[in-house]
């Protein structure tokens, strides 16, 4: 069984590698690729790919951060679980909920979006960099509160 010390060590590396990966795929190589590859559509492919493994990081990451904060006694782990839950839910929503429609739309479609379906795609991607906004706030606090 590990000590407190390291549990403690453990939770904090776990949040430091989940908000890392949100921030580096969200904030780095994301908005990279559209800056550097001409090719729009190419660029949202290969982020869209990075976003997919990102998930499931996220899912692991966020899976054991719960188990690692069932170690905590009671009043310490409240916060941390929260935020924990609210960047799973977020997670979940965006990828599982925002991600196939916006797919949907962009294989209906083809390369090009126009019309309606380009203000549609505007709107579930504003809605998702909101979300991912609003984990990578999360996780950072969750980082915070952990250190």
């Amino acid at each position: 069984m590990l000590s407190t010390s390291k549990l403690d060590k453990l939770r904090l590396i776990v949040a430091a590698l989940w908000s890392g990966n949100l921030l580096t795929v969200g904030y780095m190589v994301a908005p990279t690729l559209f800056t550097t590859l001409q090719d729009r559509a190419l660029a949202g492919t290969i982020a869209g790919s990075m976003f997919a493994v990102q998930f499931w990081c996220s899912l692991v990451l966020g899976a054991l951060m719960l188990v690692l904060l069932t170690r905590l006694p009671r009043q310490q782990c409240t916060l941390p679980s929260v935020l924990t839950v609210l960047i799973l839910m977020c997670t979940l929503i965006s990828h599982l909920g925002l991600q196939p429609e916006m797919a949907a739309l962009r294989a209906q479609a083809g390369p090009i979006l126009q019309g309606a379906a380009q203000s549609r795609f505007a709107i579930l991607h504003g809605i998702s960099a909101s979300l991912y906004l609003l984990q990578s706030i999360a996780a950072l606090f969750l980082l915070w509160r952990l250190a």
